[in-house]
């Protein structure tokens, strides 16, 4: 399998896209490249690696998207490789409306598995094409950002960027609150 790939700068960092067979099948912030490199050629032996500009317009999607066209994304076809259970999260994300987010259990509930936050959470945190399938819009239940694989702050400026009602981080509410 050939994969087109290419770095975007963005104002959360430089990004690294892969694509095969027109679908973003990998976008990860600086220094997760490597790890999703080793998984893809473990998943395709044999798979090639090629430098493009703008490997099926992804980029232009992602420019587009930071400058303030928040709906960039909804078109891009992506390609997740995972269990049936991680896809069916992966899905409900691409379902969270720009500007908005859902708590664990949200997510939980909307695929028919009320008890399984924390395997939400996992599923979460394995997404592979991070921003297009928008990890980030998810928070926890008492309005908390948690974890994110690009890190919080950069999670709370795609929050920020795109309109979301954010609670401030526990670190300052504690502040606030002495």
């Amino acid at each position: 399998m050939i994969f087109e790939c290419t770095e975007v700068a963005s104002p959360v960092g430089d990004l690294a896209i892969a694509v095969a067979n027109q679908r973003l099948v990998a976008l990860c912030f600086d220094g997760i490249w490597e790890r999703r490199v080793r998984l893809l050629e473990r998943r395709f032996p044999g798979a090639r690696f090629e430098t493009v500009q703008d490997p099926s317009g992804v980029a232009t999607r992602l420019a587009r998207y930071f400058e303030g066209d928040l709906e960039a994304l909804a078109p891009i076809d992506v390609e997740c490789w995972g269990t049936p259970f991680q896809q069916s999260v992966w899905a409900e994300l691409r379902r969270i409306p720009v500007g908005q987010t859902r708590s664990y259990g949200d997510i939980a509930r909307a695929i028919g598995e009320p008890g399984a936050m924390r395997a939400v959470g996992t599923a979460n945190g394995a997404n592979p094409v991070a921003i297009v399938v928008p990890c980030h819009r998810v928070i926890g239940s008492d309005g908390s950002l948690t974890g994110f694989g690009g890190g919080l702050p950069n999670k709370k400026w795609l929050l920020e960027h795109e309109g979301a009602q954010l609670s401030v981080f526990p670190a300052e509410r504690k502040r606030t609150a002495a």
